[in-house]
Parts: structure tokens; C-alpha cells; sequence
């Protein structure tokens, strides 16, 4: 007999209560080997993130790929890995914490998730109903739609909520590439960034995906090409002071292309010598940015005849961010918003109030 998750004790006539979901990748508890591998586990067996059979890969994933490399990738994380812990969970924590102390919408609760790993979707979504939420807006921290990110959020998410006796509105921001307030975010960090350093060739580096994933019909590469041109306008650039490429590639199969460190190659031997890097597809730093494009591919570019290599930071909790991601919540819940009776509002205050929350 199925068994569903109720609230026994509910008050009828309480007041529905807006819930915000934020969900990122995910990262291991640790950088040491064990706790990579329990993490590349649940991340690779993931059927959006690796389209193969089942029987085939199981055997691949388990009898090579986590023999080999949780080794590999802990040697990565420890580059990276803080006294505070990992930086893709810090930046993820202050973005949640910032945005319920000061979001614009009342009283709405709000918790993180990450899709692999701690805090769960689950156990995020669990709190939120704990708190009553009765409407969820789920934010996940992919400015590009892509099945192995987006859509893997919205399995978690309605997996979750098959158990619930009670299944509140939900509603998914599946992108935001276009966005003109993130346009205008990650356009002002690059132009702030030249202020400081200097302008150079930009170079857009994007997390690459298998192209065959394109020719079924994803849209993460013409996304990623509309982000990088809007930037680009944004700056005023012509089309030879910018270029985009492909990072993060894994196996033999063909990824989206040019990739990220063939280009590096490419440019320290011919030109442009002098690149500005940045990320527009992160909205926090992580292993991809932060060992990958400050630390490996800058030493590849300079080490092969490149001459100034510079990364521009993500986003993470920035005032920008932070604008940006308020401004995405408010336009998706707004109609929500309007149909709230004066009753609700005075309860959304009264609590705002009693938190402490700011104004």
C-alpha cells in the first residue's frame, strides 16, 4: 500500500505561503577520494547526464571510470577546496541566504538544493513545506537550458513530490540566456574587469555537452551562442575581438566544438596571445572555473607561447546576482502575488517582522 507524506496537524485556512527553491550542481562533502567517488557515482549514473545504456554503462562507470578517476578528480578539487569548504557550496549558501533576508516578496521561504550530493532536492523541498509553502518556484542556477542540467532538476523535483499527499503550484525557470538584466550582469563584470586589467581578446568558455545530445534536439548550444552574441553587443565588440568555445569534454565521443583547451593551444601559437576569459554558463565558481579555466588552461596557454591570460570571476553572490535572480523570481511568481488576499499579506509582515528580515 503506497505510503504519502501528509501533515496531520494542518490548520485549515491557513494562509498559503511562497516557497523558493534554489538548486545548483552539487559538489562532494570532501575533497578526498571516497568522497569524490561517492559523488561522480550519483552525478554519472544520472541517465540525462550520460545517454547510454544501462547495462553497458554501469559496466564502464563501475568497473573503470570509478576505479580511475576519484583519484584524478580529488587531486582537482584539493586546488580549489577552502578552510570553508567547497566554493560552488559557499557561493550557492550566501546567494540563498542573501536572497531570503532581503527578497522583495514577504515572507517566502527559501532553501537550497543541489541536484548530486548535500543539501538534496529532497531534503530542500521537505523543508520548504515544513514552512508551508504551498506555491514553489524552482530556480535553478543554469542561465542555458540543457537536459543533463535543467531537466535533470525537474526529475529530482517531481520525484520528490510523487510521495507528497499534498502537491503544491510549481513552477520551473527553465533559463534565462537571454535575460536582459543577466546580459547586463555579466557585461558589466567583464567591463569592470577591463577597467582594472585592460582590455583583451574574450574568449566565452561554456561547459560542452556531447554533440549528439544537440542533434536530438537540446538547446544548451544555440543558447550558449545567443549569450555569448548579446555580451558581445552589450561591450560593443566586433565579431574578431570575441570567440567561444567548449570546455569540460570527457571521453572519445564528439563534444560540442571548438573545445576550450584546443583553442588555448590554437591562440598561443598564432594569436590572439592576450585573452580574457569568463563563463557565462556558471553562475558560481567551481571546479570547471576555478581549476579548469584559472589554474590548468591558463598554465597550458602561457606555457605554449601566450602571453596574459585573465579570468573573470562568475557572478556568485553579487549584487548583481542577486538583482538578477530577485528579478527572475518576481516576474515568475507575480501573478501569484496579485491573487493574495489582504489577510495573507498581513500574516507575510507579521512573520517577515518577527525574523527580523529586512525591509
Amino acid at each position: 500500500m503506497p505510503q504519502y507524506l501528509g501533515e496531520s496537524d494542518y490548520t485549515h485556512g491557513t494562509p498559503d505561503r511562497l516557497g523558493i527553491l534554489v538548486v545548483n550542481l552539487g559538489t562532494p562533502d570532501s575533497p578526498d577520494p571516497p568522497a569524490v567517488r561517492r559523488f561522480l557515482a550519483e552525478f554519472l549514473w544520472d541517465p540525462r547526464v550520460v545517454e547510454a545504456p544501462r547495462w553497458l554503462w554501469w559496466l564502464a562507470l563501475n568497473g573503470v571510470i570509478l576505479r580511475l578517476r576519484p583519484s584524478k578528480s580529488s587531486h582537482a578539487y584539493r586546488q580549489i577546496w577552502t578552510s570553508e569548504g567547497s566554493p560552488l557550496l559557499i557561493h550557492s549558501r550566501a546567494i540563498t541566504n542573501d536572497l531570503a533576508h532581503r527578497n522583495v516578496l514577504g515572507d517566502a521561504a527559501v532553501a537550497l538544493g543541489m541536484t548530486y550530493g548535500q543539501p538534496s532536492i529532497a531534503g530542500a523541498l521537505r523543508e520548504l513545506k515544513a514552512k508551508g509553502a504551498r506555491r514553489i518556484l524552482v530556480l535553478p542556477l543554469y542561465p542555458q537550458y540543457s537536459g543533463t542540467t535543467s531537466a535533470s532538476v525537474f526529475d529530482r523535483v517531481t520525484s520528490e513530490m510523487q510521495s507528497w499527499r499534498w502537491v503544491p503550484e510549481v513552477r520551473f525557470v527553465m533559463s534565462y540566456a537571454d535575460d536582459p538584466v543577466y546580459i547586463d550582469a555579466i557585461a558589466t563584470s567583464i567591463r569592470e574587469r577591463w577597467q582594472s586589467q585592460g582590455q583583451e581578446h574574450l574568449l566565452f568558455s561554456f561547459h560542452g555537452i556531447p554533440r549528439r545530445y544537440l542533434l536530438a534536439g537540446d538547446p544548451y548550444h544555440c543558447q550558449c551562442q545567443k549569450t555569448a552574441r548579446l555580451v558581445a553587443q552589450a561591450l560593443g565588440l566586433q565579431q574578431q575581438q570575441w570567440s567561444l568555445s567548449f570546455q569540460s569534454q570527457v571521453g572519445r565521443e564528439e563534444w560540442l566544438k571548438p573545445y576550450t583547451d584546443q583553442l588555448l593551444l590554437q591562440y598561443a601559437n598564432s594569436g590572439p596571445k592576450r585573452l580574457t576569459l569568463v563563463c557565462p554558463g556558471f553562475a558560481t565558481d567551481c571546479l570547471e572555473t576555478l581549476e579548469e579555466i584559472a589554474i590548468r588552461n591558463r598554465a597550458l596557454f602561457l606555457q605554449n607561447g601566450g602571453e596574459y591570460y585573465d579570468y573573470v570571476p562568475a557572478l556568485n553572490a553579487s549584487e548583481a546576482q542577486l538583482r538578477l535572480l530577485e528579478n527572475l523570481i518576481e516576474r515568475h511568481t507575480k501573478d501569484w502575488l496579485s491573487s493574495t488576499t489582504d489577510e495573507e499579506l498581513s500574516l507575510r509582515k507579521a512573520r517577515a517582522m518577527n525574523s527580523g528580515a529586512p525591509r
